[in-house]
């Protein structure tokens, strides 16, 4: 990771964001323009007044290239009225070939300012292509109506269009292009800035699993670089931090057993009612001294990990402690290999088979795989443990059971192991208790 950190990208993290925005407002910019200057506006549907007339006649002629005319009945006149130069004399010529007077005829019309232009040239080539005689036109959308004599009117208009039209598709179709083609820009811009995001996160999840990993290289935008420091800084501390409270037990517990060792020679000669009395917590004391330097021994100085196949571990562990007469089982099922410190893993599994097999009897294990983790389950047919004390069994020298004998349990620090090591190689460790009975250990760690 330190290696492709010196890859990404210099400068300003601000220099960045701004450029991609400016490119991304330039580009747009650009689209529109070229758009705007190289396709052309699209030709409205016209109809010549000979069709509009054959359409209140009936039947409405058909058309190939644009929507069909349709004559609806109508309460009120269509409005508003258009008013133009050539607007008397299409109304005149309506009038005279339909044989109705001009003051019945309404001439309504949405069409653009320059859309009676471009008709007009339309036409004129028309003429010239076909010679069609030339006569008046109506550039859609419009409505023409007429009052019958009953009072109500009788209205032309084209048929509204669904969906977009030829020049709307080429547009939608720029766009699309235009989009395809930034798509790699965009892509591009997009990991060079997510890729400080991936190295803050791979270097935590990294942290999570062992707090002396190298710090990060402090390349790349000069936010990011100041974050970096500020997240080597933070390592440290952390790594100083376990390191010095590590020692503090460690050193605890080292010195204590200089005064147990008076106190075992002072007792003697007391009376062997009270020495042995004396004797027994001397020797419980020296056992949480033993296994609390083993504890810090073990978490100060971390094994090499290697792959390692779960599934012969644990039939292994097994084998073993079946030669002992404990009731051990492993179910088959897939190889799940994942890296490891050997050691580590021998010991947390080691812990719960032994828990399983002297609070319950018997130990199941099976091994499979839960997305990117493996998992390792190890059942029991014992009493369970209460939801209150699911993560108190987890504490240093927590027994549920008050006693320090050795036939009722050791001195509390199995599970707290157990934990420990689960969360070392970046997972964690849960009791569930089984429907019917039992209790069921889940170790979950990352493939």
């Amino acid at each position: 990771m330190s290696a492709k950190a010196g890859q990404r990208p210099t400068g300003s993290l601000f220099v960045q964001l701004a450029t991609l925005t400016g490119l991304t407002l330039v580009a747009a910019e650009t689209i529109s323009l070229l758009l705007l200057f190289n396709l052309p506006p699209p030709n409205p549907d016209f109809y010549r007044l000979s069709e509009i007339e054959q359409t209140f006649r009936g039947p409405a002629p058909v058309f190939t290239e644009r929507r069909p005319l349709q004559i609806q009945m109508a309460p009120r006149p269509p409005g508003p009225a258009m008013e133009g130069a050539a607007t008397p004399a299409i109304r005149a010529t309506l009038a005279k070939d339909l044989g109705v007077p001009v003051d019945r005829i309404v001439l309504a019309s949405k069409a653009g300012p320059f859309a009676d232009r471009r008709v007009f040239r339309s036409i004129r080539e028309r003429i010239a292509r076909e010679g069609v005689r030339e006569e008046h036109f109506l550039v859609s959308p419009f409505d023409v109506g007429i009052r019958q004599p009953d009072g109500r009117w009788a209205v032309v208009r084209p048929q509204p269009k669904f969906g977009p039209d030829a020049w709307q598709q080429r547009i939608a179709l720029w766009f699309v292009l235009s989009a395809i083609a930034m798509a790699p820009v965009a892509y591009v811009f997009a990991r060079r800035l997510s890729a400080p995001i991936r190295l803050f996160a791979d270097a935590a999840e990294r942290l999570g699993r062992d707090p002396r990993a190298e710090p990060l290289v402090a390349t790349g935008p000069s936010e990011i670089r100041v974050a970096v420091r500020a997240f080597n800084d933070m390592q440290e501390r952390l790594r100083r931090y376990v390191e010095d409270r590590t020692a503090m037990v460690g050193a605890i517990a080292h010195d204590l057993r200089t005064p147990l060792t008076r106190l075992r020679f002072r007792i003697e000669s007391l009376p062997d009612d009270q020495r042995a009395k004396m004797s027994n917590d001397i020797d419980q004391m020296e056992a949480m001294i033993s296994a609390a330097l083993t504890f810090v021994r073990d978490a100060s100085r971390p094994g090499e990990r290697t792959p390692l196949e779960l599934s012969s571990l644990l039939e292994s562990l097994c084998d073993e402690m079946a030669e002992t007469g404990a009731s051990t089982q492993v179910e088959s099922g897939e190889k799940v290999v994942l890296e490891g410190d050997p050691m580590a893993l021998r010991r947390l599994f080691s812990n719960l088979l032994d828990n399983a097999v002297k609070f319950g009897s018997r130990a199941r294990a099976r091994v499979f795989r839960d997305a990117a983790n493996a998992v390792v389950e190890i059942d029991d047919d014992g009493p369970g443990i209460p939801a209150a004390d699911r993560e108190k069994v987890f504490e240093p020298f927590y027994r549920r059971e008050p006693s320090r004998s050795r036939q009722t349990g050791g001195i509390g620090l199995g599970l707290a192991v157990v934990r420990s090591i689960a969360r070392g190689h970046g997972g964690d460790v849960n009791l569930v208790n089984r429907i019917g009975g039992g209790l069921t250990v889940r170790v979950q760690l990352p493939l």
